[in-house]
C-alpha cells in the first residue's frame, strides 16, 4: 500500500505557486497516462482523467494543484507520523490520496472523474476550474463532487458566498487648524466602522450545518498631508454570507446596515469588487449521502469559499472532504498527519469501490 505521507511530502517538494503549476501538472499527468482505464485530457495546466465504463453515476473528485506563496514551509519535514510543509493541508495531501485512487481504482462502482485544477489560490476568474467550465464542461460532467479541501477527514458541507465591497467617501479640504472651513472625509467613516464592528452577526441552519455569517473591513485608506484635512477616504469591507443568500441579497442587507452614510449623489461611491454565490450542503444526494455515512460523523458547515459553489453552480452537488486541519491552511506551521491521509483514502476508496 502506497505511504500517502512520504507521497505527499514529494508533492510539498514540487513548488506549485499559483500560475507555476507546470510541474506538478507534468507528474499527475505522466501518473496517470499510464492508466489504460483512464481518458487523459490536459487543457493548460489541468489534468482531468475520467473511467467511461457505463456506470450509472458519475462521481467527480477534485484538487487544486496552486499554493499560497511560501512562508519559510517550502521544504517538507516529517517528524514521526506528522509531515509539516506549504500545501501539506491545502491540498497536497489530498492529492496523494487522489493519484493513489486513481492509480488503483480499475473497477468502481460508479464512474470517475480524477480533476486536478491549476490557480484556485487566487481570483476565481482565473481559476483553471473556470478554465475548464468554459471551454471544456463535459470533462467536468458528474452527479456529484468531493472537493479535497482541507476538512480534518469529516464532510464540512455547501459553502459561504463572499463578496468585497469598497466604500469611497467624499469631503472637503481644509488646513487642520481650521477643520470647520472643510469635511473630513476619514471621519465620515467613523459611523460605517462602528456599524460593521457591532455587528452582531446572523447564523444560518441548513440540513443540520450550520453557517455563521462574517464581516469585517479589511482595507482603509485616506489622508493627504499632515495639516491638511482629507477630501477622499475609502474602506473595503469582506462580507462571508450564509448560501441561503444570493450575493444580491448579501449586498442589499449591507446596504441596509450601512448604506444611509454614503450618498452617491454627492460622489461617494458604492462598488462591489467582487462576489460569489456560496452552496447549500446537499447531502441528500445519494453519493454524498453514502460519504457522510461512511466516515460515522456529523457533516459541519464549511467556513469560507470553495469551489463546492462552482459545482453547485453548474448543477452538480458537492461537498468538501479531504485530510488536514483547514485552521492551518495557509498557516506557517501547515502539515498533515498520517491516520488522516489513510482515514480519507479509507473513506473514498470505500465508497466507490
Amino acid at each position: 500500500m502506497t505511504d500517502l505521507l512520504a507521497a505527499t511530502a514529494a508533492l510539498v517538494g514540487i513548488p506549485s505557486l499559483s500560475h507555476h503549476e507546470k510541474a506538478m501538472a507534468d507528474l499527475v499527468e505522466s501518473s496517470l497516462r499510464g492508466c489504460d482505464w483512464l481518458t487523459v485530457d490536459r487543457v493548460e495546466d489541468n489534468v482531468v482523467a475520467r473511467t467511461t465504463l457505463g456506470r450509472a453515476q458519475r462521481l467527480v473528485v477534485a484538487g487544486h494543484l496552486d499554493t499560497v506563496p511560501a512562508n519559510g514551509n517550502e521544504v517538507p519535514r516529517v517528524e514521526g507520523d506528522t509531515l509539516w510543509g506549504l500545501g501539506a493541508a491545502d491540498m497536497k495531501g489530498a492529492l496523494a490520496v487522489m493519484l493513489d485512487l486513481a492509480v488503483v481504482t480499475t473497477d468502481p462502482s460508479v464512474d470517475l472523474t480524477w480533476c486536478f485544477y491549476a490557480t484556485e489560490e487566487v481570483g476565481r476568474a482565473e481559476s483553471g476550474l473556470q478554465v475548464l467550465w468554459t471551454e471544456h464542461p463535459e470533462l467536468l460532467a458528474g452527479d456529484a463532487a468531493v472537493l479535497g479541501e482541507p476538512t480534518g477527514a469529516v464532510i464540512e458541507a455547501g459553502c459561504q458566498g463572499t463578496m468585497r465591497v469598497r466604500i469611497a467617501l467624499r469631503g472637503v479640504r481644509a488646513h487642520t487648524a481650521r477643520p470647520f472651513a472643510g469635511r473630513n472625509a476619514i471621519h465620515r467613516l467613523a459611523p460605517i466602522l462602528s456599524a460593521v464592528a457591532g455587528w452582531e452577526g446572523r447564523t444560518v441552519v441548513l440540513d443540520g450545518c450550520e453557517y455563521v455569517e462574517q464581516l469585517q473591513v479589511v482595507e482603509v485608506t485616506g489622508g493627504v498631508a499632515g495639516n491638511v484635512v482629507p477630501d477622499a477616504a475609502s474602506m473595503t469591507i469582506n462580507h462571508r454570507f450564509a448560501p441561503d443568500r444570493t450575493g444580491a441579497e448579501a449586498e442589499a442587507a449591507l446596504r441596509q446596515l450601512v448604506g444611509a452614510e454614503v450618498d452617491e449623489s454627492d460622489g461617494d461611491s458604492w462598488e462591489v469588487i467582487d462576489s460569489a454565490d456560496g452552496a447549500p450542503p446537499s447531502l441528500d444526494h445519494p453519493l454524498l449521502a453514502a460519504l457522510v455515512a461512511r466516515t460515522g460523523a456529523a457533516p459541519r458547515a464549511k467556513v469560507g469559499w470553495t469551489d463546492v459553489a462552482s459545482f453547485w453552480e453548474h448543477g452538480v452537488p458537492a461537498a468538501n472532504f479531504g485530510p488536514g486541519d483547514p485552521l492551518l491552511a495557509h498557516h506557517p506551521d501547515e502539515r498533515v498527519t498520517r491516520d488522516q491521509l489513510e482515514r480519507v483514502r479509507e473513506v473514498l476508496a470505500a465508497l466507490v469501490a
